[in-house]
């Protein structure tokens, strides 16, 4: 996927001291346990951190509620932010754990990294970051990604979120219009598949945080429309495949099946 590698971003002003941090919890609604599954002799979520520092773009963390978690990051050598149980979403979970790490604001840049992607391209953490980078003066508030979508069936699929987004003649990277679980936009052309990873500018972050729910956001259960009815700018890379999640013990089996191919 060597488009990953390369950024749009011309050579603007990008993030000098970014951050990864990845929000993991034992409670899941279809995965109870699932950060600590056993994924080819380790847990899950050592498989994301060790990607996450193989994208070699600043520290790790492992954000989490749970010392289970954080007892099995330590055996790996990384390290893990202690943060409360009840967050009611990822972004709040890694709100915290950068203000306990970085009191100071030295991290200029956040990226949220979900624990249940043990197989993500560490091209793709670069991608997010580096896409934060300033253009004419102006950088985005937040990076995610997407891919277009191939499979007729994902068009339809709720459970696949989209992203309406504008691409230049020629570019992998533009700014979201909206996300939604609908199929859209209508009409002849792509759809992209969001993939749920962000960058963050630190203020970006700390704003987003402090803002309340918003009505479209609770309409259709996507956390990042509070940003964009905020006024806040969202930049989309384009990337070449969806990243594999695990989202039930079946997943954990397929992403074992994967990694052994690897091997």
């Amino acid at each position: 996927m060597a488009e990953q590698d390369q950024s749009s971003a011309g050579n603007g002003h990008g993030p000098r001291n970014p951050i990864v941090v990845i929000p993991a919890r034992m409670a899941s609604t279809r995965f109870p346990g699932k950060p600590l599954a056993n994924l080819c002799g380790e847990p899950m979520i050592v498989h994301v951190w060790r990607r996450a520092v193989a994208a070699e773009i600043g520290p790790v963390v492992v954000a989490s509620g749970d010392q289970e978690i954080a007892d099995a990051i330590d055996r790996a050598g990384g390290r893990a932010i202690p943060t409360r149980p009840d967050h009611p979403s990822g972004s709040d979970r890694v709100h915290e754990a950068v203000l306990a790490v970085d009191p100071n604001g030295d991290h200029d840049a956040i990226i949220n990294l979900q624990g249940d992607l043990p197989l993500i391209d560490p091209a793709a953490v670069r991608l997010v970051c580096a896409e934060l980078t300033e253009r004419e003066g102006e950088g985005p508030d937040m990076t995610t990604l997407a891919v277009e979508i191939t499979d007729e069936a994902e068009r339809s699929n709720p459970n696949v979120v989209k992203v309406i987004v504008s691409f230049d003649p020629g570019q992998r990277a533009g700014p979201a219009l909206y996300f939604t679980r609908a199929t859209a936009p209508s009409g002849d052309g792509p759809l992209y598949h969001h993939i749920g990873i962000y960058g963050y500018r630190r203020a970006a972050l700390d704003r987003f945080v402090r803002l309340p729910p918003s009505s479209l956001e609770k309409r259709e259960r996507l956390e990042q429309l509070r940003a964009l009815e905020a006024g806040m700018g969202i930049r989309v890379a384009l990337v070449d495949t969806v990243p594999f999640g695990v989202d039930t013990p079946a997943d954990l089996e397929r992403a074992r099946d994967l990694i052994l191919a690897t091997r």
